[in-house]
This record gives C-alpha cells, sequence and structure tokens, in this order.
C-alpha cells in the first residue's frame, strides 16, 4: 500500500542554491504566494555556498597599475575616469571562453544585466569586499580581459546564498528542507508536478503544481576526483531525462585546475587571481609555454590541459607525480589572511600545509557541468531543436543548458548564471501563473511507481555480491580514467561498455538499511542509479563529437571542426536501445562575433 499524500502549490521549485531561490524569491515578489521549495540539504548546505572567487559584472570599479603587468597590483578607478570594462567585452569574454559554441543571444541578456544584478543583491545587503571609498572590490579572474570579479574574500557563494536564502524567507517562501525528489511528472507534454520523499520519515508525497523548476546543480560525483559536494550526484537531469525531456550538450564538463591534490576539494581560482603561480616538479612556471600572454589566468580548461600535459610528460608532483605546485608565498601573510583565508583552511585541514610558508600540490578536479536540461533565457525547458516548450516546467543553474557557457565556462559566470536566469524564471513563472495557468490532473499514482521502485531496492537478496558502493566506486573510476581531461574514442568506448555492464549489475545491488525513517542507504542506492543513467549520456556525447572544443579535448581529434560540429548535441532517452542523439543549431551573430581561432 502506498504511503502517500498530495501537497499542491502554485509553484514548486526543487533545488534551494542560488538558481531555486531566486526563482522562488523572484516569483513571491511578483505576486505568486504559494510556492514551494524542495532541498535533499538543509538550504543553506546547498552547492551554491561552496563557490569561492567571485561573480561577474562590468562594474568598472577597479584597473591594473599601469606597468604591473598581468598579473600585478589593481587600483580603483577615480569617478568619473574613462571605463575599461563594458557589457560587450564581457560578452566577447565569454564567447571566446566558450569556444564559440554558446548561444549569443542568451549571452547579451547575461551580460547586460550583470550589473543590475550585483547592485540588487547591495541592496540586499550582501557583504561584499570593498575598496576604501566604498564600492564592491573585484579581482581578476581566468579568460576575463579585465578585472570584473566581484567577491567577498574567498566566500563569495557562501554571502549570496544566505543574503537570497533570508530574503526568500522575508518573501514567504515555504522550503521544504531535507525532501528528496524522485520523480517529474509529465503527461501530454504538460509538466504537472513532482514525487517527492521526506527523508526524516521516509514518506512519498504526490506534489501538484501549475508550474515546476528545477534547479538541482551539477554532477561532477560521476568521477572519482571532484570538487563537487557528496549531493552533486544530477538528480534533476537523470530525473528529467527519464521523463521524457532531453539533455543537451552533456559532453561538455569542465575540469578545474586547482583541486586539492588527491581529495580534488577546490582551491578557488582567486588563488591565480590575486596572483598565484603554477610550477612543476622542476620549480618552472610552465603556464608560459601554453598561454604566455594570460599565463596562470588562461581559461580553465587550456590550464588543466596544460597541467595533465606537464604530468602527463613526467613534471608531475606528489607519490604518484599526478600533480603540480599552486605556490602562493609570494603574496605574503596579509593578502593571503584578507583575501584568501579560506584556501588556506582547506589546504591546513586537509593536506597539512601552510600556504603561507608553502607551496600545495594540486591537481585538475571535476567541477563544472556546462550541459544539461535544455532551456531558453526565461528558464522554459524545451523538448526539442525547434525549441517547443514544456509546459509548466522550467531550469535554470548548474542543472539547465541555457548554453551561456557553451564547451567552457569562464569563472564567476556560474554565480551569475544561476542568479540571473533563476531571477528571470522565477518573473517567467509568475506571468505564467497569472496569465491564467491550469492545475492539470494526474492520472495513476506516479507516487506509488516511487515507492514500488524503492521496495525493489530493499529487495534485493541479502546473499547478493553486488554493493551500491561498489559499482559507484567502479563508475567514478572509469569516468575519471576514460572521460577525463583528455579523450579518444577507444577509451570512451570501453566506458560505455563499462557503464552498461554496471547498469545491468545495478538491479541486484542489496541495500542494507531496510528502515523507513533517514534511510540513508536507499538516497544513496538512488543517486547511484541517477549517476548511471547521465553517465551513458555524457559517454555516448563525447564519443560522437569527433572534434576538440573547449572542455571536450580528444587526443584523436585534436582540432576544432567548426564544418561539422559548431551545433549543440541533443539526447533523448531510447528506452531499452540507450540514448539517440540530434542536434540544435548554435545562435551566433556572423557579423559581430563570427568564430575565430582561440588564443591566449
Amino acid at each position: 500500500m502506498s504511503q502517500t499524500n498530495t501537497i499542491t502549490h502554485d509553484i514548486i521549485v526543487v533545488g534551494a542554491g542560488l538558481a531555486g531561490s531566486w526563482a522562488a524569491l523572484a516569483a513571491s515578489k511578483a505576486g505568486v504566494k504559494d510556492i514551494g521549495v524542495l532541498s535533499k540539504l538543509h538550504p543553506l548546505r546547498s552547492h551554491s555556498g561552496a563557490a569561492q572567487g567571485g561573480i561577474a559584472a562590468a562594474l568598472n570599479n577597479v584597473r591594473p597599475v599601469p606597468g604591473s603587468g598581468s598579473s600585478g597590483p589593481l587600483e580603483a578607478i577615480p569617478p568619473g575616469e574613462a571605463p575599461i570594462d563594458s557589457w560587450e567585452l564581457h560578452m566577447f569574454d565569454t564567447i571566446k571562453g566558450s569556444d564559440w559554441l554558446g548561444d549569443q543571444d542568451a549571452i547579451e541578456i547575461m551580460v547586460k544585466e550583470a550589473p543590475d544584478l550585483i547592485y540588487e543583491y547591495e541592496h540586499m545587503g550582501c557583504v561584499f569586499s570593498r575598496l576604501e571609498d566604498g564600492r564592491i572590490a573585484q579581482r581578476r579572474f581566468g579568460g576575463h580581459s579585465t578585472p570584473r570579479a566581484n567577491y567577498s574574500a574567498d566566500y563569495t557563494g557562501h554571502v549570496l546564498l544566505h543574503t537570497i536564502y533570508e530574503q526568500a524567507l522575508r518573501y514567504g517562501v515555504k522550503y521544504y528542507p531535507e525532501w528528496y525528489c524522485l520523480d517529474l511528472i509529465i503527461e501530454d507534454n504538460v509538466c504537472r508536478g513532482v514525487v517527492a520523499m521526506d527523508i526524516l520519515t521516509g514518506k512519498l508525497y504526490t506534489m501538484r503544481a501549475k508550474a515546476v523548476m528545477f534547479g538541482t546543480g551539477g554532477y561532477g560525483r560521476a568521477w572519482k576526483i571532484t570538487s563537487n559536494a557528496t549531493a552533486n550526484t544530477g538528480d534533476g537531469v537523470a530525473i528529467a531525462y527519464n521523463a521524457g525531456v532531453p539533455l543537451m550538450d552533456m559532453e561538455f564538463v569542465q575540469f578545474h585546475p586547482t583541486g586539492l591534490y588527491g581529495k580534488g576539494i577546490l582551491m578557488s581560482e582567486a588563488c591565480r587571481g590575486e596572483g598565484g603561480y603554477l610550477r612543476n616538479s622542476d620549480g618552472d612556471r610552465f603556464m608560459e609555454k601554453y598561454a604566455a600572454g594570460l599565463m596562470e589566468l588562461a581559461p580553465r580548461d587550456l590550464v588543466s590541459r596544460s597541467e595533465q600535459l606537464e604530468i602527463n610528460e613526467g613534471r608531475g608532483v606528489g607519490p604518484d607525480k599526478g600533480g603540480v605546485y599552486l605556490d602562493l608565498r609570494h603574496l605574503g601573510p596579509e593578502k593571503i589572511m584578507s583575501r584568501l583565508p579560506q584556501v588556506r583552511e582547506l589546504a591546513h585541514e586537509f593536506l597539512g600545509v601552510d600556504i603561507i610558508h608553502d607551496m600545495v600540490p594540486i591537481q585538475p578536479t571535476a567541477h563544472y557541468s556546462m550541459g544539461g536540461i535544455p532551456a531558453n533565457v526565461d528558464g522554459q525547458v524545451i523538448a526539442d531543436a525547434e525549441g517547443t516548450p514544456v509546459v509548466g516546467f522550467y531550469a535554470a543553474g548548474e542543472c539547465a543548458c541555457i548554453s551561456v557557457h557553451g564547451a567552457n565556462r569562464l569563472g564567476t559566470n556560474s554565480l551569475l548564471d544561476a542568479s540571473l536566469f533563476g531571477r528571470r524564471a522565477g518573473k517567467a513563472m509568475a506571468a505564467f501563473i497569472q496569465n491564467g495557468a491550469k492545475l492539470y490532473p494526474i492520472s495513476g499514482d506516479p507516487a506509488q511507481r516511487q515507492e514500488e521502485r524503492i521496495q525493489r531496492l530493499m529487495d534485493a537478496p541479502a546473499s547478493s555480491k553486488e554493493s551500491v558502493a561498489q559499482i559507484g566506486a567502479e563508475l567514478k573510476e572509469t569516468m575519471t580514467n576514460d572521460c577525463g581531461v583528455f579523450r579518444d574514442g577507444e577509451r570512451m568506448a570501453r566506458a560505455l561498455r563499462k557503464i552498461k555492464e554496471l547498469q545491468a549489475r545495478f538491479p541486484n545491488a542489496r541495500v542494507m538499511d531496510k528502515s523507513r525513517r533517514f534511510n540513508t542507504d536507499v538516497l544513496g542506492a538512488i543517486e547511484t542509479e541517477h549517476l548511471l543513467t547521465f553517465a551513458e549520456v555524457v559517454v555516448a556525447s563525447a564519443l560522437n563529437r569527433t572534434e576538440s572544443r573547449g572542455a571536450h579535448w580528444r587526443t584523436d581529434f585534436g582540432r576544432r571542426d567548426d564544418t561539422n560540429w559548431l551545433k549543440h548535441t541533443l539526447v533523448f532517452k531510447n528506452g531499452e536501445e540507450g540514448p539517440r542523439l540530434g542536434y540544435k543549431s548554435v545562435n551566433i551573430d556572423w557579423e559581430k562575433y563570427p568564430p575565430q581561432e582561440r588564443k591566449y
């Protein structure tokens, strides 16, 4: 018998990070008051809070000290002096960073609205670091041609998340902390709600709504070395895919250059923005060979590949020679303690290294998902290459692919993307509700189907030797070894075979905890099933794209191929036959921003 109940809201948001909380706040401010936000964690534990270095916007508050070079000190721009930055320059940097796979209409909206977003944060009381005259402080970031990272020491995501969460509470948004979304209810291309579990009780609920938004974050936990929190298991993309929604550009996964060696925990790009160096085992600043103009502040995909080449050629550090060094010693204690306090704490806590006195070993770490659920600039999820809307379904943040990042994201554009398109999606949902959106009926009992799914997990024979944890570990090892910084057809074909094997083994994996209350064993099994679902899409998309572009770098197809591959990948679920691949055109202004060689 299904232990289900029904809950109804006008809007249900899944995910309580910046995208989800901004959407709920914006919809409430626009007049919709019946809003529920589900989060499988406490909202303030959402992964948005782990972002460290800054949020991009062309505010024109600082400039390099004349003659100081690409990593020298910055100074405030006196009021009234000519600006050095503009939304047009931010747009070009983002397009170039995307390796021309970003949709330029969406990028233009993002960079134009960015300053207004920052000032809205400021007026809400967000605690930014400040210049002496009170303006918001800015720093350099990789791939940006001017300093436009607006920051709060190295806790930027943390302060943004706290600000937006308290404002959402102020406007009456109802949060469901530690509730887990299990299914998305779509019938006749209309989204009608979700199925969710109250983790504390184990009880399932059918949650009906006129509009649903996913802000469920990324999926870095499919890799062994990752900067992502344990919760980043790609639930939203897997659930949407299983419900018949396509996924877009899933082959593009960014590896951050500075994850702590052996751990993956992020050492913010602010380390390099403040002037940190990368060194190999010989002590050389090796980025001079790969990006002499920007050095350590080249885009992340380029820096990660440069590190991996140094490692592959025998100039790595650490017990397995699998890392390189991040050197911050020359910044001095005062700058480190004021600008990078969290970074120092992380290096000391996890590796026992004090960055004031010693270099810290780092390595590329799976970090950010450029692909995801396809959506337009208002967060409206689309069902095909023609842009047909999935009525009542929206997405924003890292789980969405509005394609402002294309093949590679620039640092500080992620907090901007999540906040700005979360805000736009909230406004769009409010308009949708106020223009007469209906609460559609639901056929059958979708919660009962999820009850049966959980029961199947619990009914796996105790004698089975299959372990959920072992299957997850084998998947992560496979993705790291065969679908990482560098890729080739042979290894990805092997990865695809392994994923199919793991999918076949999964139904026999045993769940040890048979209770209902706070059963993390069952949650771990469901999350692993989600990892297996979208990992197949990632590898199939990467194997199919026979070129190198942005974060997708193939050693057997080492060039960008605009003739055949200047297009988005769309992947549709195709039953037992596996992913069905299609394509969607890239929106390009051929007069202003035609594709060109990407050099730094």
